[in-house]
C-alpha cells in the first residue's frame, strides 16, 4: 500500500516482540509464532522475504479434551450491557433485597385474626349470621342460632357460610399485615420453590378438609345433582361414574386457584416432561453443523466457507492463534461476507497463511506487554469497577468498568492533578486498546505525550516521532501533508497563535496564506522553518527574491496575495511579527533539520492515519523546550481535527490521545472536537486543571466531549464545571424534625422533668417529612474533597447516544 511517507529510509524499525509472551489479566491471549520482521523499507530497496507461512493446520475440530485458553476466551459470553459495562463474563447483579420487615404487624394482625375467628366459631358475633338466616329461611332459626330439627342442608350452608367469611377475614389480614411481603423476604432468591410448596400444602389441605367433611362443600354441591333417576333404574354404574366426575370437578375446581397462584405449570414443567426416545444412531458427517461457539466459526460454515472454518477452527483449539489473530480474521470475514466475489479469495488467503491470515503490515500479532485487562472482541479495556457506594446505582455497583470504541467516539476528558493516576490507568490503557484494534485493521491511533516512555515501548507503535532528538528515524510535518496553502494555513495558524486571546486565528491564517501560497508555486513546496521566518519577519531579501521569481513566472494570482502581505506588513493588526516569534520558538538548533521539506525530507504526515491502521507516538520535548512543545501539542490537534474531518473513508476508527493538554485547547479545535463524533473518529484530552483552558470555553469545552473523567484532588471551581455539565436528579429526601412537647397537666410535667433529670435530654417527638427534591448528581464539594485516592468519576456517551450517569470507578491498578 502507499506509505505516505510513514515507510521511508528514517522511519522503520525491525524489532519484533518477543517470543511467548505471558499472558496478564484475565483475558487470555497467548502469543503466537513470532511474527515475521515489519515490512517497512523504502520502495528503491526490495524487502526481503518472509519466512514461509504456516501449513494450513488439520481439518479437523477437536470433540473431547480440555480447549485451548483462546477457545475458552472466544466462547465466553459477552451479553449486552449499558455502556462502561466489562461485557467479558458479565453477569447482572441480583436485585436488590429489600430492608428487614417488621414482624410487629403481621404477628398483630395474626393474632386479630384468630381472635375473630375464635368469636366466629363460637358464633359470639351479633348481626353475622343475618345474611345466611335470610338465604336459608328464619322458621330454622331461633334466638339462640339453629334449631335442632334444622334439615343438613341448612347446618352445612351455615357452616360453610362460616368457614368463607373466616377465609376472607383472613385475606383481610394478610394484606393489612402485609404477609405477602414477609413471605417473600425470608424465602429469597427461592422464591418460587417456596410458592410452589406452600401452594401444594395448601391445596392438599383443603382437599383433605373437603373429603373428609370439615368443609362442607362437597355436601351441598351433590344434594344438587339428580342421580337418585340412576340409582332408581338400577344404573349404579351411570350414577358411579357421575360422582367421580362430580369429585374431579370440585378437586379441579379446589387445585386451580392455588395452582394459578403457585406457577405449577413453570415450576413443574421440566419434571413433568418426557425426553424423546433416542432415535437410531446414525453416521457421523464429515464435517461438524455450525454450533453457537464462535470458537467453531459458525458464520463462515454457513456462508458455505466449511474448509476455512475448520482450519481457523483446528487453529484456535490447537492454541495457534491467540486473541488479536481471531479478532483479525473476524474483521476480515466481515468485509468479505457481504461480497460473495470476495468469499473465495477469504477462503483461499485463510487455507494458505492459516493464523497468519490478513497480518498487519507491520507483522505484529500482538503488543510487548499489557498493562491492563483487554478484550479484543468487543474493544473493551478494562479500567477498574464501579465502587460499591450509596451514590452509584445498585445494579452497577461491583460491576467491572471499561472503555470502548463506541464511547471513544464521542471523545473522552480527563481532569486531574499529577499524580492521580491520568496517564497510568487511563491514556495508557486507552493507548494499548486502540494499539491491539489496530492490528486487527479496525483503527489508528496516534499518541502523544513527553518523552520518557510513559505511554508505552517503542516495538508498541509502527512509527515513533521523537521531536528534537536526533536518533529520532522519523521527522514532523508541520503542514499536516496537504498541497493546499490555505489548509496548510489555517492549521499552522492554530498551532502557532491559538492560545492567544487577542489574536484572531483567521486573521493569522491569512497572512500565512498569502507567504506560503506563493513560496509553494515557485519552489514546489511548502517553507522550511527558518525560510518560513524570514518571511514573516519581512526579510527584504527573501521577499525580493519571491516577488521576482513570480514575476518571472507569470503567477499574477499569487503575486497579489505577495503584495497584499506587504501592504499590511507592520500595521497595528499585523500578526506576522507574533508569528514570527512563535515560528522563532521551532527555529532552535535542537529542531535543525527537523522540519525539513526539501526533497530529502521524509516527514511522517498525519494524512496516513485516515487511510492505514497506524500505531503512531510522537514525543514531545517537555521539559527543555515548554514552549516549543506545547505549541506542536496544538498543530497536532488541529491537523489531527482537519485530517479526521476530510476522510472519505471512515470505515476505520482514528483516535487522538494526548497526555497533556495544557494550552492547546482554543475555539476552533473545540468546535473539530465536537464534529468527530459523525466522522468516526476520537480523541482523549488530560488536563491539570479546566484553568489550562481559557475560562470562556469551560462550558463549550465540556459539551463538545460525551465522556468525562474526573480524578482526587479537583479544586471546587473545577467541580463546579463537572457539576453543572452533570445535571441533576430527583432523589428522595427524609427530613426529621424534632419538636418539644409541653404537657398541660401537673402529672404529666412531672413525669417530663423526670425523664429529663434520668437522660439530660427533653421530650421532643419526631416530625417525619418525605419530599422529592432535585439536587446534583454530584457536588463540587463532593467532587472536590470526597474522591478518595484511587477513584474517579466517570460518565460515559456512546456514538449512539446512551448516557451512563457519572458513577464512582474504583481505578485497577
Amino acid at each position: 500500500m502507499d506509505n505516505d511517507g510513514t515507510h521511508g529510509a528514517r522511519g522503520t524499525r525491525g524489532a519484533q516482540p518477543p517470543d511467548g509472551r505471558p499472558p496478564t489479566g484475565s483475558v487470555p491471549h497467548p502469543a503466537g509464532p513470532p511474527p515475521a520482521a515489519p515490512p517497512a523499507y523504502p520502495p528503491t530497496v526490495p524487502p526481503p522475504s518472509r519466512p514461509p507461512a504456516l501449513p494450513a493446520p488439520p481439518a479437523s475440530t477437536p470433540a473431547e479434551g480440555p480447549a485451548a485458553p483462546t477457545a475458552d476466551w472466544l466462547n465466553a459470553p459477552r451479553p449486552e450491557a449499558g455502556p462502561g459495562v466489562w461485557r467479558y463474563g458479565f453477569v447482572p447483579r441480583p436485585a436488590e433485597r429489600p430492608a428487614r420487615p417488621s414482624l410487629v404487624g403481621p404477628a398483630a394482625t395474626l393474632v386479630l385474626w384468630l381472635l375473630l375467628w375464635l368469636l366466629l366459631t363460637e358464633r359470639s358475633v351479633p348481626y353475622v349470621s343475618k345474611p345466611i338466616e335470610i338465604i336459608t329461611g328464619p322458621e330454622w332459626w331461633t334466638f339462640g342460632g339453629l334449631r335442632d330439627d334444622a334439615p343438613a342442608l341448612v347446618v352445612n350452608s351455615t357452616t360453610l357460610y362460616y368457614q368463607v367469611l373466616v377465609l376472607g377475614l383472613g385475606f383481610w389480614a394478610a394484606r393489612v399485615g402485609g404477609w405477602a411481603g414477609v413471605f417473600r423476604y425470608f424465602a429469597g432468591p427461592n422464591l418460587a420453590r417456596a410458592r410452589l410448596v406452600l401452594t401444594l400444602g395448601g391445596a392438599l389441605l383443603t382437599l383433605w378438609l373437603v373429603w373428609t367433611r370439615k368443609v362442607p362443600l362437597a355436601d351441598l354441591v351433590f344434594p344438587a345433582v339428580p342421580t337418585s333417576w340412576m340409582q332408581g333404574g338400577g344404573n349404579k354404574y351411570a350414577a358411579l361414574l357421575v360422582v367421580l366426575v362430580l369429585y374431579a370437578l370440585v378437586g379441579s375446581a379446589i387445585a386451580w386457584p392455588f395452582a394459578r397462584t403457585g406457577h405449577w405449570s413453570t415450576e413443574l414443567g421440566p419434571f413433568l416432561r418426557r425426553e424423546p426416545a433416542p432415535s437410531e444412531p446414525t453416521a457421523t458427517p464429515a464435517a461438524p453443523t455450525a454450533g453457537p461457539l464462535r470458537a467453531q466459526w459458525p458464520d463462515l460454515r454457513a456462508a458455505g466457507s466449511t474448509d476455512a472454518a475448520e482450519a481457523l477452527t483446528a487453529a484456535v483449539y490447537a492454541g495457534r492463534m491467540n486473541d488479536v489473530d481471531c479478532v483479525r480474521v473476524r474483521h476480515a470475514w466481515t468485509g468479505a461476507g457481504g461480497r460473495p466475489d470476495r468469499l473465495a479469495s477469504f477462503t483461499e488467503t485463510v487455507l494458505r497463511k492459516g493464523a497468519d491470515a490478513f497480518l498487519h503490515p507491520s507483522g505484529f500479532r500482538d503488543v510487548p506487554v499489557r498493562t491492563a485487562t483487554h478484550d479484543p472482541l468487543t474493544g473493551q479495556v478494562r479500567i477498574g469497577e464501579c465502587a460499591d457506594d450509596p451514590r452509584n446505582p445498585y445494579p452497577r455497583r461491583g460491576s467491572g468498568m471499561a472503555l470502548e470504541p463506541a464511547s471513544l467516539a464521542t471523545s473522552l476528558l480527563a481532569v486531574g492533578p499529577p499524580g492521580s493516576g491520568k496517564t497510568e490507568r487511563i491514556v495508557r490503557p486507552v493507548v494499548e486498546a486502540l494499539a491491539l484494534r489496530a492490528l486487527t485493521g479496525q483503527a489508528a491511533v496516534l499518541a502523544v505525550g513527553g518523552a520518557g516512555g510513559a505511554l508505552g515501548p517503542d516495538d508498541a507503535y509502527d512509527v515513533v516521532i521523537r521531536i528534537g532528538d536526533p536518533a529520532s528515524l522519523h521527522d514532523f510535518d508541520l503542514y499536516g501533508g496537504t498541497t493546499d496553502p490555505d489548509e496548510a494555513a489555517a492549521a499552522l495558524a492554530e498551532g502557532l497563535a491559538g492560545d492567544i486571546p487577542t489574536l484572531d486565528t483567521r486573521r493569522a491564517a491569512t497572512a500565512l496564506g498569502q507567504l506560503l501560497g506563493p513560496f509553494r508555486t515557485v519552489h514546489g513546496r511548502f517553507p522550511a522553518v527558518p525560510e518560513l521566518r524570514e518571511l514573516l519577519e519581512g526579510s527584504a531579501a527573501a521577499l525580493d527574491a519571491l516577488r521576482e521569481a513570480l514575476e518571472a513566472g507569470g503567477h499574477q494570482a499569487m503575486l497579489r496575495e505577495l503584495e497584499a502581505r506587504a501592504r499590511q506588513a507592520g500595521s497595528a493588526a499585523d500578526p506576522a511579527a507574533v508569528l514570527a516569534d512563535r515560528v522563532a520558538t521551532l527555529d532552535r538548533p535542537a529542531f535543525a533539520g527537523f522540519f525539513a521539506t526539501g526533497e530529502d525530507a521524509r516527514p511522517f504526515s498525519l494524512r496516513a492515519l485516515g487511510r492505514h491502521p497506524l500505531r503512531v507516538r510522537v514525543d514531545l520535548p517537555e521539559r527543555v523546550h515548554a514552549e516549543a512543545s506545547r505549541i506542536l501539542a496544538r498543530l497536532v490537534l488541529a491537523q489531527f481535527n482537519a485530517v479526521a474531518a476530510a476522510r472519505t473513508d471512515r470505515s476505520l476508527f482514528v483516535c487522538l490521545v494526548l497526555d497533556d493538554a495544557t494550552h492547546t485547547v482554543s475555539a476552533d479545535t473545540v468546535r473539530g472536537i465536537r464534529r468527530l463524533r459523525s466522522v468516526n473518529a476520537g480523541a482523549v484530552l488530560a488536563l491539570r486543571t479546566l484553568d489550562d483552558v481559557p475560562e470562556g470555553l469551560h462550558a463549550a469545552l465540556l459539551g463538545a466531549f460525551g465522556c468525562a473523567m474526573v480524578f482526587p484532588g479537583l479544586t471546587t471551581w473545577d467541580g463546579k464545571r463537572f457539576a453543572e455539565a452533570w445535571g441533576k436528579e430527583w432523589v428522595e429526601v427524609r427530613e426529621v424534625a424534632q419538636h418539644g412537647v409541653f404537657a398541660d397537666q401537673p402529672l404529666t410535667r412531672a413525669l417530663h422533668s423526670l425523664r429529663k433529670m434520668a437522660t439530660g435530654k427533653a421530650v421532643t417527638t419526631d416530625a417525619v417529612t418525605v419530599r422529592q427534591v432535585e439536587r446534583e448528581r454530584w457536588s463540587a464539594s463532593a467532587l472536590a474533597y470526597e474522591l478518595p485516592p484511587g477513584h474517579a468519576v466517570l460518565s460515559l456517551t456512546t456514538a449512539d447516544g446512551e448516557h451512563m450517569p457519572p458513577l464512582l470507578v474504583r481505578l485497577a491498578r
